[in-house]
């Protein structure tokens, strides 16, 4: 069976003249078995929206035929596409979580598989606007500093109450730390997830069995986040758990809807400017967090800088050097072997990499 992937972000609509459009942006990546891109091609989608669950009933349904473009990106306004079953514009927003069903074919067709199922994780605004407050005794939701979600009510005298806490919403707030059994949930051992280009990621050695949760500060008041049944990020869910010892790569795509979270086991690489030398298997320290990996035969002909290569399975990232201090920069400048000469020469690359992508190395000859 045909594997494909696509990956989704949300966009709120915006008001049009004085009328609610009946509709929502949505922009969506392509990618074919291969992991690929799907570029410059003809694609068709079919779009549902689900209620109450990624199972729930089926409320809407409709399909587009979209070109992708040289990235394979596709932008579609849901609720103006081919209506198949339902009707957009009688969705209720305001009662149950909504989910949306994405399928496609990527050949253009009508035989469409199932890419995905997320939870929209805040309801369009321009649906939502038209009735506020959908039923008796409902209130709006405020989100404190720290993640937390209250509800402020009103009675029928129109008096307005204090809010009340509803601390399972599933806001994703702008900061995330990561803290779990390796550092035994200590809050204040909390490490913050650098922000990227509409993703979270750290760098953690994890032993198997490790257990992980997300808080939104490193203090033990601070809203906690953790998995639901697929694996994205929901407030108060439960653990995410490592079935394996290694070094991970951890990202939470936040400008998809679900924001779904990955931990990737990887190893770093070095990559070469050109052209590729021979290197050893790189080897991993635990006491000291310290990689280590030997480049052969390098001389002045056939040498012209690394980076150390930290790929993932959806994004990949590059340390340089840019002051030659012997300290990584993300997308820095190659790093050079000191010394060099027409004779070929081995050197051994020791180095550090912390939490946010940070670190330093050293370069010794052998």
């Amino acid at each position: 069976m045909k594997k494909l992937y696509i990956a989704f972000s949300l966009f709120l609509a915006s008001l049009a003249y004085s009328q609610v459009p009946q509709a929502f942006s949505y922009q969506t990546i392509a990618f074919n078995s291969a992991g690929a891109p799907i570029a410059n091609g003809n694609v068709n989608l079919r779009i549902s929206i689900l209620d109450n669950s990624a199972t729930g009933t089926v409320l809407y349904t409709e399909t587009h035929t979209k070109t992708t473009n040289s990235k394979g990106l596709v932008n579609l306004n849901i609720g103006q596409g081919t209506a198949i079953t339902g009707n957009f514009g009688g969705i209720n927003w305001g009662t149950n979580p909504k989910f949306v069903k994405v399928e496609m074919d990527p050949a253009g067709g009508s035989n469409y598989t199932n890419v995905g199922v997320n939870q929209l994780m805040s309801v369009p605004y321009s649906q939502v606007s038209k009735t506020v407050v959908t039923g008796a005794g409902q209130g709006i939701t405020l989100v404190s500093p720290n993640g937390t979600n209250y509800t402020l009510n009103v009675d029928n005298s129109g008096n307005l109450n204090l809010p009340t806490s509803q601390s399972s919403a599933n806001t994703i707030p702008s900061n995330l730390y990561m803290y779990g059994s390796y550092n035994g949930f200590n809050s204040n051992a909390a490490e913050l997830l650098r922000n990227t280009n509409g993703t979270k990621i750290g760098y953690e050695y994890l032993p198997a069995n490790t257990q992980v949760k997300f808080i939104t500060a490193s203090n033990s008041s601070a809203q906690t986040y953790g998995s639901d049944n697929n694996g994205a990020l929901v407030a108060n869910g439960s653990e995410f758990n490592i079935s394996s010892n290694g070094f991970y790569k951890i990202f939470v795509i936040t400008y998809s809807t679900g924001a779904p979270v990955y931990f990737d086991n990887f190893v770093p690489k070095i990559e070469f400017n050109s052209p590729a030398l021979t290197t050893s298997i790189p080897s991993y320290n635990i006491a000291n967090n310290k990689f280590s990996i030997n480049i052969l035969s390098a001389s002045v002909s056939n040498f012209t800088g690394f980076k150390i290569k930290l790929q993932g399975s959806l994004q990949t990232e590059f340390l340089g050097d840019n002051l030659n201090d012997g300290n990584f920069d993300i997308d820095g400048a190659y790093i050079m072997l000191p010394n060099l000469s027409t004779t070929p020469k081995n050197y051994k690359v020791d180095f550090s990499l912390n939490f946010d992508g940070s670190g330093s190395y050293t370069i010794t000859q052998i």
